[in-house]
């Protein structure tokens, strides 16, 4: 199979324009439009405080607590406002606590023991997929 250039590319993606497009500055711009997904679920066991420090979740903590320690639970979703519902069947499911939540990438950390975090991600990745029909991915443990 012969290697596809890059003008071979524009001619097969503009075929009726391209020799009208030759020599022209073309303008790509790349999208995603989401699916109903839950792209990543990923639990890290308890481990080494530079973990939290560097994803800055030793920070708001109240005087005196440290989540250091604790094991970390990663979910990625789209629609990206999704983490909003996420974040909430994960606080109900276990005695977790949100790290971080981003309603714009969709995004969740929660931290906890191992156990709690583990039933947070588990009916996170059940309820989207069982009740909202979202396709999932395996839960992953490091």
């Amino acid at each position: 199979m012969a290697q596809l250039t890059v003008e071979k590319l524009l001619e097969l993606v503009f075929h009726d324009n391209y020799e009208h497009l030759k020599g022209r500055r073309l303008r790509m711009t790349r999208l995603r439009v989401p699916g109903k997904e839950v792209c990543l679920a990923h639990i890290i066991t308890p481990t080494d405080p530079a973990i939290y420090q560097n994803l800055a979740l030793h920070i708001g903590v109240h005087a005196g607590e440290d989540h250091t320690g604790e094991a970390i639970g990663m979910i990625r979703l789209t629609p990206w406002e999704t983490v909003i519902a996420a974040a909430d069947i994960a606080v109900k499911a276990a005695d977790i606590q949100i790290g971080f939540m981003d309603r714009f990438c969709g995004s969740l950390i929660i931290t906890g023991g191992l156990s709690q975090v583990q039933t947070a991600v588990k009916e996170v990745v059940r309820y989207f997929g069982e009740d909202l029909h979202f396709k999932t991915c395996e839960i992953h443990k490091s």
